[in-house]
């Protein structure tokens, strides 16, 4: 009978344990399935969202690469091109307040999804006046039926007054100048624009308050560097993609390129600006579908007590060692609503510290739209390179070195531990040596090109100043030529002349980018003593030695920007380290409202209306006005360009000294007062161990005497 019972004792036990087993199989797999469905709405919102973010940037890499195309092609000038290219943060500045506060009380993937689609929008609209402007046509002679004589030779230079082929009906074409509204066809380039800005004003401050909503406490910072790692490969994309589009002719598969008889070298040349607009719109587009699946929120993961609390605390200790840097941080009143973020904004204003890294921030970050915006057409007037191949060296070589040197920063900072000041000086060192590296700069410089009645004169005189009235000299007064013409042949003298009609050449050879004149008067008086008399299409080249100094230029220029993205990491966090904790929010943005508002709006106009001033021959746009600019004074145009670039950042860096100082006598005695309390902590529980030993020690020794007693 005990045995039988002990067998259905073990029965009942084991079925017990099955139940209980079967009910924690039953248990454990629910929660798996709901761990695993927030999970995968995060990694579907993350890859969403990194999408979104390449998009983002790559449209903005793509306007600063086109922009010197988009100049020509709709003959506006530089402080005109720059108000385009500032057009965005226009867009942008004026939803982006409204979008952060609204936004993150409502569904946020939709909002952004929206977004995406108002800025895939604004993309086509900017590229949408290529396809209603009609083709392009630039300068040159051949655009008009060409002179025959009975030979059926073409005679650019001709003495008889009713037959010259040039003529300002021949180079205007009225269509495409402006809409029935009478404005001019670039406003729809600018509206696009802003139109992008618009769209993507709710991707990065609702994409980042999704990821900290519903995120695993203190994962939030590893997710948000992925996004602005993956966001990297924007840029670079941008760059390829506008060289790309930069080496197709604007009107690729409309005409037959072997009538184009200009080069991408020439500064009439014309990409295809529209091409990358269009595919940005249509990724955009598909970038916004895939938030419409998302749901409003996820079930955030919980982590174990003993996790979070050591995050609460640590999180508690970072904000109480920050506060120990203000006065009376409990003295505070409550407020509320609009009072409240007067207060709070008088707070940060207030702040010498702030105030002064703000206005550092400002002219750094001027002189670098500035710069990024003109750098291209600044290269290739000075050393005669093309826009595509500069687009293509800048995408392969200086932006992989920026993203290194961003990462490099971020990691030594970590590595180092550095806190508020150690991040500081690192700002400060590595602005300091992208500067000195940008004054070397100034050493690699090529000579300006001689052109004749422009630089030089036609009997290859340099110029000491540039009148633009010289066309004309004693060898072509008789060709009846058109002064406003820009069609630039090179004469076998090494000179450049306007046109070949300025040249004084009776004839021509070949057909297409083949032409050869012959003939021409102006280089027989120059060139006497030889007896070729020739030109061909295009400028002049450059010497080999400006071929080099266009490499060490690009050398030096790359190890400046290793240098400024050094400083990266430390740039941003100096924004809301020296504002009280509960300020960082408003201290950041209203960081990115001045800079993007007085820095990104205005710093191309001026710098574009700066760069004008060097111009020594301006098109004529489609309405008979002041078009783009065909050549600049190369040796103006790189003083003007650095001094402006320098001028902004020699304040910047006295202001940043004088932020370290101002930090390093504030810090300095805070670090002094807490490394002096931790080691009376240490010296007192240092103190303790001893005496417990030495009352340990004597006790055993009173025990020891007892007994031997």
């Amino acid at each position: 009978m005990a045995s039988r019972q002990e067998n259905m004792a073990a029965k009942t036990e084991l079925s017990d344990s099955r139940k209980s087993s079967n009910k924690y199989s039953t248990d454990v797999p629910s929660s798996v399935k709901k761990k695993t469905k927030c999970c995968n709405g995060l990694k579907m919102f993350m890859i969403a969202l990194s999408f979104s973010y390449i998009c983002k940037s790559l449209s903005g890499v793509v306007m600063k690469s086109t922009i010197t195309h988009i100049e020509r092609r709709f003959g506006t000038t530089s402080s005109e091109a720059g108000l385009i290219d500032g057009s965005f943060e226009m867009g942008n500045l004026i939803f982006v307040t409204l979008v952060s506060h609204f936004g993150a009380k409502s569904h946020i993937p939709r909002i952004i999804g929206i977004g995406c689609f108002i800025m895939g929008i604004g993309s086509i609209l900017t590229c949408s006046p290529h396809f209603f402007m009609g083709y392009y046509k630039y300068d040159s002679a051949l655009n008009v039926k060409p002179l025959e004589n009975s030979t059926g030779i073409y005679t650019p230079c001709s003495t008889d007054l009713n037959s010259t082929g040039y003529s300002e009906s021949s180079i205007l074409s009225e269509s495409g100048c402006k809409n029935e509204s009478g404005l001019p066809m670039w406003i729809y380039v600018l509206l696009g624009n802003m139109l992008r800005g618009i769209g993507e004003s709710p991707i990065t401050p609702l994409g980042i308050t999704y990821i900290d909503n519903f995120t695993e406490e203190g994962h939030s910072t590893f997710y948000i560097g992925i996004l602005h790692s993956l966001s990297m490969f924007g840029p670079l994309f941008g760059f390829l993609l506008g060289s790309l589009c930069a080496k197709l002719y604007v009107d690729i598969g409309y005409v037959d390129l072997n009538t184009i008889t200009i080069k991408p070298t020439d500064s009439r040349w014309v990409g295809a600006w529209w091409l990358g607009f269009l595919i940005m719109g249509i990724l955009s587009i598909a970038a916004g579908i895939p938030f419409f699946f998302i749901p409003k929120s996820l079930k955030k993961p919980i982590k174990e007590r003993k996790i979070s609390a050591s995050l609460d605390i640590s999180n508690t200790n970072e904000n109480r060692s920050q506060r120990t840097n203000f006065k009376n941080p409990k003295q505070k009143k409550e407020y509320k609503n609009l009072a409240g973020f007067f207060h709070s904004l008088k707070c940060i204003l207030s702040n010498w510290m702030y105030i002064i890294y703000l206005i550092h921030s400002l002219f750094s970050f001027s002189s670098f739209i500035g710069y990024i915006t003109f750098m291209t057409k600044f290269l290739e007037q000075h050393f005669g390179q093309s826009i595509s191949k500069l687009n293509f060296f800048i995408g392969i070589i200086i932006m992989p070195v920026i993203s290194f040197s961003v990462f490099l920063g971020g990691f030594i900072s970590r590595k180092l531990k550095l806190k508020i000041l150690g991040n500081a000086k690192l700002l400060l060192i590595s602005y300091i040596c992208a500067i000195a590296f940008q004054v070397l700069l100034f050493s690699f410089n090529c000579e300006r090109r001689s052109v004749a009645g422009l630089t030089v004169t036609y009997n290859g005189n340099k110029l000491r100043t540039h009148p633009q009235n010289t066309s004309f000299s004693f060898c072509n007064s008789e060709c009846n030529c058109d002064a406003n013409l820009w069609d630039p042949v090179c004469g076998d003298n090494g000179i450049t002349y306007m046109s070949p009609c300025l040249a004084g050449c009776k004839s021509s050879v070949g057909h297409g980018k083949d032409l050869v004149f012959h003939n021409c008067s102006c280089i027989e008086a120059h060139n006497f003593q030889s007896s070729t008399t020739s030109a061909h299409l295009g400028q002049c080249s450059m010497s080999d030695d400006c071929s080099r100094n266009f490499i060490y230029f690009m050398a030096m220029q790359t190890l400046s920007s290793f240098f400024l993205g050094l400083g990266g990491s430390p740039k941003m966090v100096l924004i809301f380290k020296n504002v009280e904790p509960e300020l960082k929010s408003l201290a950041v943005a209203f960081h990115l409202l001045i800079l993007r508002t007085l820095g990104g709006i205005l710093a191309p106009i001026y710098f574009g209306a700066a760069i004008d001033s060097s111009c020594l021959k301006w098109a004529t746009n489609n309405c008979g006005g002041k078009g783009a600019c065909r050549i600049y004074d190369s040796i103006s145009y790189r003083n003007i360009f650095f001094s402006l670039c320098l001028g902004l950042k020699v304040p910047s860096i006295i202001l940043l000294i004088i932020l370290y100082m101002v930090m390093k006598k504030k810090y300095g005695k805070n670090n002094t007062a807490q490394s002096s309390n931790e080691e009376i902590n240490v010296d007192e529980s240092n103190l303790r161990e001893p005496l417990k030993n030495n009352k340990q020690f004597i006790t055993s020794a009173h025990e020891d005497n007892e007994t031997h007693v």
